[in-house]
């Protein structure tokens, strides 16, 4: 009987977390206009107090620095929600760290710069492009080492957790990775980006919802199903 009842609530959770990538969206969405929208007006605040002593060249040094902060940071929460996802419908501990590591190579270099890159030369910009994993890997290892411990631990022994984590980490992970995305535009060939503000503002929800929902809720539940079914 007990056996039965813990069969039933672990198949009510594992149903509970299910997610379609529009489902995925849809939850996030919220999160990521609210982030996008607190990113922006900490970006004209900053602007506001530096704007009769900066020059655009210094503005780009600075906005490349606080990229290069963030997306870092942003590499921390993506594998950490990419493993609390995956170990939530599987046990294998090796695919759990494969697909945070790809997920997290993948989808924060997507958000970070690849949509912001396109983004730009849409508005006709001419963007400078710039790959993280390729030229900033010594620092990037640390970053994603910890994420993933992080989400492994969490994912594995921290499971009463989760509600918590769902709320508080998603928010601050899509913040994140607005502000790395937001400063990577005016690193890389922006500057003068509130000139434009009203399309780099749904462009930069573009840039951090659909990534951000693979990451930590589709791709990762998709991989863990698909070890199931191996294993089965």
């Amino acid at each position: 009987m007990a056996d039965h009842h813990h069969s039933e609530s672990n198949y009510n959770l594992e149903h509970e977390h299910e997610h379609t990538l529009l489902e995925g969206i849809t939850c996030h969405l919220p999160y990521a206009i609210f982030s996008v929208a607190f990113c922006l007006a900490i970006l004209n605040f900053l602007g506001y107090l530096t704007m009769s002593t900066t020059d655009a060249a210094t503005l780009q040094r600075g906005a490349r620095m606080l990229f290069h902060s963030f997306h870092f940071l942003h590499i921390v929460f993506a594998a950490t929600g990419t493993l609390i996802t995956y170990y939530r419908y599987s046990k294998n501990i090796m695919g759990g760290l494969l697909v945070g590591i790809l997920c997290s190579m993948t989808f924060c270099t997507l958000s970070d710069a690849v949509i912001p890159y396109i983004g730009g030369n849409m508005l006709g910009v001419a963007m400078s492009f710039h790959l993280c994993f390729v030229t900033e890997l010594n620092n990037i290892i640390p970053f994603l080492v910890v994420g993933l411990l992080n989400g492994f631990v969490m994912g594995r022994y921290h499971r009463g957790s989760h509600g918590f984590y769902s709320v508080f980490s998603h928010f601050v992970h899509i913040l994140i990775s607005s502000f790395a995305s937001t400063f990577y535009l005016v690193a890389h060939g922006l500057p003068d980006w509130y000139s434009k503000i009203g399309v780099i503002f749904l462009f930069l929800i573009v840039a951090v919802v659909i990534p951000c929902t693979l990451s930590d809720v589709v791709v990762p539940m998709a991989f863990a199903r698909i070890g199931k079914g191996e294993r089965n």
